[in-house]
């Protein structure tokens, strides 16, 4: 067992938590000890929805375990149908719950409820949350929609030329990334195209919705990690085709727009001729030496990463030297992504070995998540969260969707403009020898009041490396190295060095040190620093 300070993913009772609060008319009986009460928070203070999950815990206690725990899940279940009146309900263990071996499925069955029961078998031990969505999803349509399942092998009938055609949405759950934005943008474009909505689930459907799945002519799967497992048991019972492409960037958002023409049998031409957004027109603006080739890491759940980095590759033209994924569950997909890259994916739930990664590759742009925003924080490197999992600044009042052509727009302000506010930083520098700007002063809009420079210690590391450097060898500049060798910076070479623009400064100190690397040089001092600027002049 690995202990940890954060982690990528809850529990998968978190997922069935976050697909019942997405639904209408749904309660949820959840076996747990108190303690696991906390899941509500994500909802009420991080998502800051209106109301609390449609959740009913057992909450019992450790002096319950010597007593009889089954009858305190039946009195919390018959309980809390008598209280909401659901039209469904599931039931499920937590974690804890499940080491005392009750069996809510069976408890529940006895109380012989006049609803649906979905009964959730979730291995908290072995499954993480975004499973635990996806599973919960697949045995709610398989309950509610099964009844209305054709024999084995019936094909469905053609559809009536006169009808426009209609889609299922999947996928959209609470404390979604931008799931309620998405939605929006995404509903959009289809009347745009000329198709109807059957049904959007599980976000705001209710039981009877789901039934109603069967009826759409085909479905499109928003997030593949929630819908995936439903979507395809749908295609196999009721012979709907799939939309697989997620509209995240423009290019994806044609591709996504041509698959539902060419299932609904409609022409899109006019709508791809005409996307009547920015972002594609802003991506040329961006200055060729400025931004082009910025050195990105990505990382996050596996349908964003790989959306965040093609679109990073092929629409902003940023170069990926890292990409990663926590979904084990869709790990091969990001594998195959990261070959068009020419990297090796990650495939890991442990932030530190994300950490790790990150540190080597000197990137210029961290793509991740809550968990890489505080990374980023900590080497000072501009960032952008593109997936979950995500705190209370990511669910911005505004209109700001990823999906689609307005998605594109927000993710081009999203991603860029961390770079571009590096400008204050550039200008300080060029007056960092100034009485009035230097890099201590009080900010002028506040007074002008210029505060006393005080003399900058010299980095303890560094200074303590030179002098090491300087006292094994007179000569510092180079030195014969028998093998690999890690240079170091001199307090004067490290100074130079921050009067280079910031937006080249990571390239000069890469080239520098690499060339220290090839030619033996131990400290890099600012002989050191210009003979390596000369070097790769030539």
């Amino acid at each position: 067992m690995q202990l940890t300070v954060w982690t990528y993913e809850g529990p998968p009772h978190v997922g069935a938590m976050r697909i019942a609060t997405a639904m209408r008319d749904v309660h949820y009986v959840l076996h747990a000890p108190q303690g696991d009460t906390y899941a509500d928070l994500l909802f009420t203070m991080i998502e800051r929805r209106q109301k609390r999950p449609p959740v009913t815990y057992t909450t019992f206690q450790a002096r319950d375990l010597g007593s009889d725990t089954a009858q305190l899940f039946q009195d919390a279940a018959r309980d809390a149908y008598e209280r909401f009146k659901p039209k469904a309900m599931l039931v499920g263990a937590s974690c804890t719950a499940e080491l005392i071996q009750d069996d809510p499925g069976g408890l529940s069955d006895a109380l012989e409820l006049p609803i649906p029961v979905v009964t959730l078998e979730l291995p908290s031990y072995q499954k993480k949350e975004n499973w635990g969505a996806a599973e919960t999803f697949y045995q709610i349509v398989r309950k509610l929609a099964g009844p209305k399942a054709p024999p084995p092998g019936t094909k469905p009938a053609p559809r009536d030329p006169a009808r426009r055609a209609r889609c299922n949405l999947l996928g959209p759950t609470a404390l979604g990334f931008r799931h309620r934005d998405d939605l929006k943008e995404i509903s959009g474009l289809l009347a745009q195209i000329g198709v109807d909505i059957n049904v959007i689930a599980p976000f705001d459907a209710s039981p009877d919705d789901i039934t109603r799945l069967g009826d759409a002519d085909f479905n499109i799967v928003l997030y593949p990690e929630i819908a995936m497992p439903a979507a395809g048991w749908l295609q196999r019972t009721f012979g709907q085709p799939m939309v697989k492409t997620v509209p995240i960037g423009m290019g994806a958002t044609c591709d996504f727009i041509r698959e539902v023409a060419a299932l609904a049998g409609v022409d899109a031409s006019a709508l791809l001729d005409d996307p009547n957004s920015r972002a594609p027109w802003y991506a040329k603006s961006v200055d060729s030496t400025y931004l082009t080739g910025k050195r990105v890491f990505v990382f996050g759940d596996a349908t964003h990463a790989i959306a965040a980095a093609r679109i990073a590759t092929r629409e902003l033209g940023f170069t990926v030297v890292g990409l990663g994924t926590y979904s084990r569950e869709l790990a091969r997909e990001v594998r195959e992504a990261a070959k068009l890259y020419g990297v090796e994916a990650m495939i890991t739930e442990d932030y530190l070995e994300v950490e790790a990664a990150i540190t080597e590759l000197n990137v210029e742009l961290l793509l991740g998540t809550q968990m890489e925003r505080h990374i980023a924080k900590r080497l000072g490197v501009p960032c952008a969260v593109i997936s979950a999992p995500v705190h209370v600044q990511d669910y911005p009042a505004r209109y700001s969707p990823q999906m689609g052509f307005e998605g594109a727009n927000v993710i081009f302000d999203t991603w860029v403009h961390p770079l571009m506010m590096g400008l204050e930083e550039h200008l300080l520098g060029m007056f960092r020898e100034d009485f009035e700007f230097h890099a201590e002063a009080a900010p002028s809009h506040l007074g002008g009041a210029a505060s006393e420079r005080r003399a900058a210690p010299a980095a303890a590391p560094i200074a303590d490396a030179f002098a090491l450097a300087v006292e094994t060898d007179d000569d510092v500049d180079v030195i014969e190295a028998e093998g690999p060798i890690d240079p170091v910076w001199s307090p004067e070479g490290e100074k130079e060095l921050g009067k280079i623009p910031f937006f080249v400064r990571g390239k000069a100190r890469r080239n520098t040190e690499a060339y220290a690397r090839e030619f033996g040089v131990r400290v890099i001092t600012v002989e050191a620093l210009y003979d390596a600027k000369a070097h790769f002049s030539r």
